[in-house]
Protein backbone atom coordinates (compact mmCIF):
# COMPACT_ATOMS: atom_id res chain seq x y z
CA UNK A 1 0.00 0.00 0.00
CA UNK A 2 1.53 3.28 -1.15
CA UNK A 3 1.66 6.72 0.39
CA UNK A 4 -1.81 8.31 0.80
CA UNK A 5 -2.49 12.00 0.57
CA UNK A 6 -2.93 13.63 3.99
CA UNK A 7 -6.69 14.24 3.88
CA UNK A 8 -8.54 15.23 7.09
CA UNK A 9 -9.77 11.64 7.38
CA UNK A 10 -6.19 10.40 6.98
CA UNK A 11 -5.19 12.46 10.00
CA UNK A 12 -8.19 11.19 11.96
CA UNK A 13 -7.27 7.56 11.22
CA UNK A 14 -3.65 8.22 12.17
CA UNK A 15 -4.82 9.61 15.51
CA UNK A 16 -6.95 6.52 16.14
CA UNK A 17 -3.95 4.28 15.38
CA UNK A 18 -1.84 6.28 17.84
CA UNK A 19 -4.45 5.66 20.56
CA UNK A 20 -5.57 2.12 19.80
CA UNK A 21 -2.87 0.53 17.66
CA UNK A 22 -3.29 -0.80 14.10
CA UNK A 23 -6.95 -0.72 13.01
CA UNK A 24 -8.96 -3.38 11.19
CA UNK A 25 -9.25 -2.62 7.48
CA UNK A 26 -13.06 -2.64 7.91
CA UNK A 27 -12.84 0.28 10.35
CA UNK A 28 -10.81 2.36 7.92
CA UNK A 29 -12.99 1.46 4.93
CA UNK A 30 -16.22 2.23 6.78
CA UNK A 31 -14.86 5.64 7.78
CA UNK A 32 -13.61 6.33 4.25
CA UNK A 33 -17.06 5.68 2.80
CA UNK A 34 -19.51 6.66 5.54
CA UNK A 35 -17.85 8.96 8.10
CA UNK A 36 -20.40 11.71 8.82
CA UNK A 37 -17.88 14.50 8.27
CA UNK A 38 -15.42 13.13 5.73
CA UNK A 39 -16.97 9.99 4.17
CA UNK A 40 -17.15 9.54 0.40
CA UNK A 41 -20.89 8.81 0.34
CA UNK A 42 -22.07 10.76 3.37
CA UNK A 43 -20.06 13.97 3.13
CA UNK A 44 -18.70 14.11 -0.41
CA UNK A 45 -21.95 12.77 -1.86
CA UNK A 46 -20.18 10.24 -4.07
CA UNK A 47 -22.60 8.53 -6.40
CA UNK A 48 -23.00 6.37 -9.45
CA UNK A 49 -23.76 7.82 -12.85
CA UNK A 50 -22.12 9.35 -15.89
CA UNK A 51 -21.15 12.40 -13.83
CA UNK A 52 -20.35 10.38 -10.74
CA UNK A 53 -17.53 8.05 -9.86
CA UNK A 54 -18.69 4.79 -11.45
CA UNK A 55 -21.46 3.39 -13.68
CA UNK A 56 -23.93 0.77 -12.45
CA UNK A 57 -26.68 -0.93 -14.44
CA UNK A 58 -29.48 1.49 -13.46
CA UNK A 59 -27.37 4.45 -14.62
CA UNK A 60 -26.88 2.94 -18.08
CA UNK A 61 -30.51 3.88 -18.78
CA UNK A 62 -34.11 2.91 -17.97
CA UNK A 63 -33.98 -0.50 -19.66
CA UNK A 64 -32.48 -2.23 -16.62
CA UNK A 65 -35.30 -0.97 -14.40
CA UNK A 66 -37.90 -2.03 -16.96
CA UNK A 67 -36.60 -5.61 -16.87
CA UNK A 68 -36.36 -5.61 -13.06
CA UNK A 69 -40.01 -4.49 -13.03
CA UNK A 70 -40.84 -7.62 -15.02
CA UNK A 71 -38.89 -9.75 -12.53
CA UNK A 72 -40.87 -8.19 -9.67
CA UNK A 73 -44.11 -8.95 -11.48
CA UNK A 74 -43.03 -12.57 -11.85
CA UNK A 75 -42.38 -12.91 -8.11
CA UNK A 76 -45.68 -11.14 -7.33
CA UNK A 77 -47.49 -13.74 -9.46
CA UNK A 78 -45.66 -16.63 -7.77
CA UNK A 79 -46.61 -15.27 -4.34
CA UNK A 80 -50.29 -15.14 -5.31
CA UNK A 81 -50.40 -11.38 -5.99
CA UNK A 82 -50.30 -10.21 -2.36
CA UNK A 83 -51.39 -6.70 -1.38
CA UNK A 84 -49.25 -5.08 -0.11
CA UNK A 85 -46.34 -6.36 -2.16
CA UNK A 86 -43.25 -4.84 -0.55
CA UNK A 87 -39.98 -4.29 -2.41
CA UNK A 88 -37.02 -3.19 -0.30
CA UNK A 89 -34.04 -1.89 -2.28
CA UNK A 90 -30.79 -1.74 -0.34
CA UNK A 91 -28.23 0.85 -1.38
CA UNK A 92 -30.83 2.78 -3.35
CA UNK A 93 -28.62 5.84 -3.85
CA UNK A 94 -30.53 8.75 -5.36
CA UNK A 95 -33.39 6.45 -6.44
CA UNK A 96 -32.43 5.82 -10.06
CA UNK A 97 -33.59 2.20 -10.10
CA UNK A 98 -36.83 3.04 -8.29
CA UNK A 99 -37.63 5.71 -10.87
CA UNK A 100 -37.07 3.29 -13.75
CA UNK A 101 -39.09 0.49 -12.14
CA UNK A 102 -42.06 2.79 -11.54
CA UNK A 103 -41.80 4.31 -15.04
CA UNK A 104 -42.15 0.80 -16.49
CA UNK A 105 -45.67 0.56 -14.98
CA UNK A 106 -45.34 -2.96 -13.56
CA UNK A 107 -48.51 -5.03 -13.21
CA UNK A 108 -47.96 -5.14 -9.44
CA UNK A 109 -48.12 -1.34 -9.22
CA UNK A 110 -51.45 -1.15 -7.38
CA UNK A 111 -50.08 -3.35 -4.59
CA UNK A 112 -46.48 -2.11 -4.74
CA UNK A 113 -44.81 -0.58 -1.70
CA UNK A 114 -41.27 0.37 -2.73
CA UNK A 115 -38.93 1.06 0.18
CA UNK A 116 -35.56 2.60 -0.67
CA UNK A 117 -32.85 2.00 1.93
CA UNK A 118 -29.88 4.36 1.74
CA UNK A 119 -27.38 5.00 4.51
CA UNK A 120 -26.17 8.34 3.14
CA UNK A 121 -28.38 11.28 4.17
CA UNK A 122 -26.92 13.28 1.26
CA UNK A 123 -28.16 10.73 -1.27
CA UNK A 124 -31.50 10.24 0.53
CA UNK A 125 -32.16 13.97 0.28
CA UNK A 126 -31.61 13.81 -3.48
CA UNK A 127 -34.26 11.08 -3.83
CA UNK A 128 -36.95 13.68 -3.14
CA UNK A 129 -36.04 15.66 -6.23
CA UNK A 130 -37.66 13.06 -8.50
CA UNK A 131 -39.82 10.85 -6.27
CA UNK A 132 -42.80 11.50 -4.02
CA UNK A 133 -41.76 10.01 -0.70
CA UNK A 134 -44.40 8.72 1.74
CA UNK A 135 -44.05 7.92 5.42
CA UNK A 136 -42.51 4.47 6.00
CA UNK A 137 -45.54 3.34 7.99
CA UNK A 138 -47.69 3.95 4.90
CA UNK A 139 -45.41 1.94 2.67
CA UNK A 140 -45.17 -0.97 5.09
CA UNK A 141 -48.75 -0.79 6.34
CA UNK A 142 -51.85 -2.85 5.71
CA UNK A 143 -53.70 -2.72 2.38
CA UNK A 144 -56.61 -0.37 1.84
CA UNK A 145 -56.74 3.39 1.58
CA UNK A 146 -53.38 3.75 -0.18
CA UNK A 147 -53.41 2.61 -3.78
CA UNK A 148 -49.94 1.83 -4.99
CA UNK A 149 -47.33 2.43 -5.90
CA UNK A 150 -46.20 4.00 -2.64
CA UNK A 151 -42.52 4.93 -2.17
CA UNK A 152 -40.70 5.37 1.13
CA UNK A 153 -37.10 6.05 2.12
CA UNK A 154 -35.17 4.75 5.14
CA UNK A 155 -31.61 4.95 6.42
CA UNK A 156 -31.53 1.26 7.35
CA UNK A 157 -33.43 -1.94 6.71
CA UNK A 158 -36.97 -1.93 8.13
CA UNK A 159 -37.79 -4.13 11.10
CA UNK A 160 -41.22 -5.30 9.94
CA UNK A 161 -41.51 -8.67 8.20
CA UNK A 162 -42.60 -8.41 4.58
CA UNK A 163 -44.05 -10.42 1.75
CA UNK A 164 -42.16 -9.42 -1.36
CA UNK A 165 -38.59 -8.87 -2.50
CA UNK A 166 -35.42 -7.53 -0.95
CA UNK A 167 -32.95 -6.55 -3.65
CA UNK A 168 -29.58 -4.86 -3.85
CA UNK A 169 -27.61 -3.87 -6.93
CA UNK A 170 -23.90 -3.25 -6.30
CA UNK A 171 -24.34 -2.67 -2.58
CA UNK A 172 -22.48 -5.52 -0.90
CA UNK A 173 -19.18 -4.64 -2.57
CA UNK A 174 -19.28 -1.36 -0.62
CA UNK A 175 -19.83 -2.92 2.81
CA UNK A 176 -16.76 -2.91 5.00
CA UNK A 177 -14.65 -6.07 5.14
CA UNK A 178 -11.46 -7.23 6.81
CA UNK A 179 -8.36 -8.68 5.18
CA UNK A 180 -6.75 -11.99 6.12
CA UNK A 181 -3.34 -13.22 4.98
CA UNK A 182 -2.01 -16.76 5.11
CA UNK A 183 1.46 -16.80 6.69
CA UNK A 184 3.85 -19.68 7.48
CA UNK A 185 2.38 -19.67 11.01
CA UNK A 186 -1.28 -19.66 9.92
CA UNK A 187 -3.74 -16.84 9.36
CA UNK A 188 -2.93 -13.23 10.20
CA UNK A 189 -5.07 -10.14 9.91
CA UNK A 190 -3.97 -7.26 7.69
CA UNK A 191 -4.53 -4.08 9.68
CA UNK A 192 -3.82 -0.41 8.99
CA UNK A 193 -0.95 1.10 10.91
CA UNK A 194 1.13 4.25 10.75
CA UNK A 195 4.73 4.67 9.63
CA UNK A 196 5.91 6.84 12.51
CA UNK A 197 9.17 7.56 10.70
CA UNK A 198 7.38 9.35 7.84
CA UNK A 199 6.81 13.10 8.07
CA UNK A 200 3.18 12.79 6.93
CA UNK A 201 2.39 9.76 9.14
CA UNK A 202 1.67 7.60 6.12
CA UNK A 203 -0.69 4.67 6.62
CA UNK A 204 0.71 1.23 5.94
CA UNK A 205 0.00 -2.48 6.02
CA UNK A 206 0.48 -4.13 9.41
CA UNK A 207 0.10 -7.85 10.14
CA UNK A 208 -1.22 -9.07 13.49
CA UNK A 209 -2.06 -12.64 14.56
CA UNK A 210 -5.66 -13.45 13.63
CA UNK A 211 -8.15 -13.83 16.46
CA UNK A 212 -10.25 -16.97 16.83
CA UNK A 213 -13.13 -15.72 14.65
CA UNK A 214 -10.84 -14.44 11.90
CA UNK A 215 -8.75 -17.59 11.93
CA UNK A 216 -11.93 -19.69 11.76
CA UNK A 217 -13.15 -17.69 8.75
CA UNK A 218 -9.87 -18.22 6.93
CA UNK A 219 -9.93 -21.95 7.55
CA UNK A 220 -13.59 -22.24 6.60
CA UNK A 221 -13.56 -20.25 3.37
CA UNK A 222 -9.99 -20.69 2.09
CA UNK A 223 -8.57 -23.80 3.77
CA UNK A 224 -6.08 -24.55 0.98
CA UNK A 225 -4.76 -21.00 0.59
CA UNK A 226 -1.04 -20.79 -0.04
CA UNK A 227 1.36 -18.74 2.06
CA UNK A 228 1.07 -15.10 1.01
CA UNK A 229 -2.54 -15.41 -0.15
CA UNK A 230 -4.86 -12.61 0.96
CA UNK A 231 -8.65 -12.96 1.16
CA UNK A 232 -11.49 -10.68 2.28
CA UNK A 233 -13.51 -11.57 5.36
CA UNK A 234 -16.84 -10.00 4.41
CA UNK A 235 -18.56 -9.72 7.74
CA UNK A 236 -20.46 -6.57 6.80
CA UNK A 237 -21.98 -8.17 3.70
CA UNK A 238 -22.81 -11.37 5.58
CA UNK A 239 -24.56 -9.46 8.35
CA UNK A 240 -26.56 -7.43 5.84
CA UNK A 241 -27.60 -10.59 3.99
CA UNK A 242 -28.67 -12.30 7.22
CA UNK A 243 -30.76 -9.28 8.23
CA UNK A 244 -32.30 -8.93 4.76
CA UNK A 245 -33.23 -12.61 4.59
CA UNK A 246 -34.76 -12.40 8.06
CA UNK A 247 -37.08 -9.64 6.78
CA UNK A 248 -38.84 -12.06 4.48
CA UNK A 249 -41.98 -13.79 5.61
CA UNK A 250 -42.37 -14.98 2.04
CA UNK A 251 -40.47 -13.85 -1.00
CA UNK A 252 -37.03 -13.48 -2.52
CA UNK A 253 -33.68 -11.94 -1.71
CA UNK A 254 -32.00 -10.85 -4.93
CA UNK A 255 -28.38 -9.64 -5.09
CA UNK A 256 -26.66 -8.33 -8.22
CA UNK A 257 -22.97 -7.56 -7.94
CA UNK A 258 -19.51 -8.33 -9.25
CA UNK A 259 -19.03 -11.53 -7.36
CA UNK A 260 -17.30 -14.90 -7.35
CA UNK A 261 -18.59 -18.19 -6.09
CA UNK A 262 -15.87 -18.87 -3.52
CA UNK A 263 -13.47 -16.96 -1.29
CA UNK A 264 -10.71 -19.34 -2.38
CA UNK A 265 -10.94 -17.92 -5.91
CA UNK A 266 -9.95 -14.51 -4.56
CA UNK A 267 -7.03 -15.98 -2.64
CA UNK A 268 -5.61 -17.23 -5.91
CA UNK A 269 -5.62 -13.73 -7.45
CA UNK A 270 -3.58 -10.57 -6.73
CA UNK A 271 -5.30 -8.32 -4.20
CA UNK A 272 -5.42 -5.43 -6.66
CA UNK A 273 -7.69 -7.43 -8.95
CA UNK A 274 -10.53 -7.75 -6.43
CA UNK A 275 -9.92 -4.81 -4.06
CA UNK A 276 -10.51 -1.70 -6.17
CA UNK A 277 -10.77 2.04 -5.63
CA UNK A 278 -12.46 4.49 -8.01
CA UNK A 279 -12.57 8.25 -8.32
CA UNK A 280 -14.22 10.01 -11.26
CA UNK A 281 -14.42 6.74 -13.27
CA UNK A 282 -10.67 6.19 -12.83
CA UNK A 283 -8.95 3.42 -10.89
CA UNK A 284 -6.87 4.51 -7.89
CA UNK A 285 -4.05 2.12 -7.04
CA UNK A 286 -4.06 2.43 -3.25
CA UNK A 287 -7.25 2.09 -1.16
CA UNK A 288 -5.59 4.20 1.54
CA UNK A 289 -4.88 7.05 -0.86
CA UNK A 290 -6.95 10.23 -0.36
CA UNK A 291 -9.25 8.62 2.19
CA UNK A 292 -12.79 9.88 1.91
CA UNK A 293 -12.52 11.04 -1.69
CA UNK A 294 -12.83 7.72 -3.53
CA UNK A 295 -15.04 4.65 -3.66
CA UNK A 296 -13.64 1.37 -2.27
CA UNK A 297 -15.08 -1.90 -3.56
CA UNK A 298 -14.47 -5.64 -3.40
CA UNK A 299 -15.56 -8.70 -5.33
CA UNK A 300 -18.29 -10.38 -3.30
CA UNK A 301 -17.66 -13.97 -2.22
CA UNK A 302 -20.94 -15.91 -2.57
CA UNK A 303 -19.89 -18.70 -0.21
CA UNK A 304 -19.68 -16.25 2.70
CA UNK A 305 -23.23 -15.05 1.92
CA UNK A 306 -24.55 -18.61 1.66
CA UNK A 307 -23.15 -19.29 5.13
CA UNK A 308 -25.05 -16.27 6.49
CA UNK A 309 -28.35 -17.38 4.96
CA UNK A 310 -27.91 -21.05 5.79
CA UNK A 311 -28.33 -22.45 2.30
CA UNK A 312 -26.91 -21.90 -1.16
CA UNK A 313 -28.19 -19.26 -3.54
CA UNK A 314 -29.37 -19.91 -7.06
CA UNK A 315 -26.58 -18.33 -9.11
CA UNK A 316 -26.70 -17.00 -12.66
CA UNK A 317 -25.27 -14.08 -14.58
CA UNK A 318 -26.95 -10.72 -14.97
CA UNK A 319 -27.30 -11.39 -18.70
CA UNK A 320 -29.14 -14.64 -17.94
CA UNK A 321 -31.49 -12.93 -15.47
CA UNK A 322 -32.31 -10.14 -17.91
CA UNK A 323 -32.99 -12.58 -20.72
CA UNK A 324 -35.28 -14.69 -18.52
CA UNK A 325 -37.35 -11.59 -17.87
CA UNK A 326 -37.66 -10.38 -21.42
CA UNK A 327 -34.87 -7.97 -22.28
CA UNK A 328 -34.62 -9.40 -25.79
CA UNK A 329 -38.33 -8.71 -26.36
CA UNK A 330 -37.95 -5.12 -25.16
CA UNK A 331 -34.93 -4.62 -27.41
CA UNK A 332 -36.78 -6.06 -30.41
CA UNK A 333 -39.58 -3.59 -29.79
CA UNK A 334 -37.01 -0.81 -29.61
CA UNK A 335 -35.53 -1.80 -32.97
CA UNK A 336 -38.99 -1.84 -34.57
CA UNK A 337 -39.86 1.57 -33.14
CA UNK A 338 -36.55 3.02 -34.28
CA UNK A 339 -37.07 1.66 -37.81
CA UNK A 340 -40.58 3.08 -37.94
CA UNK A 341 -39.73 6.48 -36.47
CA UNK A 342 -36.11 7.10 -37.46
CA UNK A 343 -37.16 9.53 -40.19
CA UNK A 344 -39.19 11.48 -37.65
CA UNK A 345 -36.37 11.59 -35.12
CA UNK A 346 -38.70 12.39 -32.23
CA UNK A 347 -38.20 11.52 -28.56
CA UNK A 348 -39.85 8.11 -28.97
CA UNK A 349 -37.40 7.24 -31.75
CA UNK A 350 -34.41 8.36 -29.70
CA UNK A 351 -35.57 6.31 -26.70
CA UNK A 352 -36.04 3.26 -28.90
CA UNK A 353 -32.54 3.56 -30.32
CA UNK A 354 -31.11 4.10 -26.83
CA UNK A 355 -32.72 0.87 -25.65
CA UNK A 356 -30.63 -1.14 -28.10
CA UNK A 357 -27.41 0.51 -26.92
CA UNK A 358 -28.31 0.02 -23.27
CA UNK A 359 -28.87 -3.69 -23.86
CA UNK A 360 -25.39 -4.06 -25.35
CA UNK A 361 -23.88 -2.71 -22.11
CA UNK A 362 -26.17 -4.65 -19.77
CA UNK A 363 -25.55 -7.97 -21.52
CA UNK A 364 -21.80 -7.61 -22.12
CA UNK A 365 -20.26 -10.80 -20.68
CA UNK A 366 -17.00 -8.96 -19.99
CA UNK A 367 -18.81 -6.19 -18.15
CA UNK A 368 -22.19 -5.77 -16.48
CA UNK A 369 -23.64 -8.86 -18.15
CA UNK A 370 -21.04 -11.00 -16.41
CA UNK A 371 -22.02 -9.84 -12.93
CA UNK A 372 -23.46 -12.61 -10.76
CA UNK A 373 -27.06 -12.67 -9.56
CA UNK A 374 -27.59 -14.49 -6.26
CA UNK A 375 -31.14 -15.45 -5.34
CA UNK A 376 -32.47 -16.95 -2.13
CA UNK A 377 -36.16 -17.79 -1.70
CA UNK A 378 -38.21 -18.10 1.49
CA UNK A 379 -41.68 -19.57 1.84
CA UNK A 380 -41.88 -20.26 -1.89
CA UNK A 381 -41.88 -23.50 -3.81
Amino acid sequence: MSTPAPTPLHHHIAQLVARHGPLPFSTVMDSALYDETHGFYTAAGGAAGRRGDFITSPEVGPLFGAVIARALDSTWDELGRPDPFVVVEGGAGVGTLAVAVLAASPRCASALRYVMVERSPVLRARQRTHLAIAEPATALGVPGGHDGPVVASLGELPSARITGVVLANELLDNLAFDLLERTPDGWSEVRVGVDSASADLRLNRHLVPAGDAARGAGERFAPAASVGAVVPWQRGAAEWIADAYALLDRGRLLILDYAVRTTAELGNRPVGEWLRTYRGHQRVDDPLEDLGTADITVDVAADQLDAAVGHAAVVRTQAELLRVHGIDDLVARGRREWTERAAVGDLAAIKARSRVREADALLDPQGLGGFLVLQWSRGMS
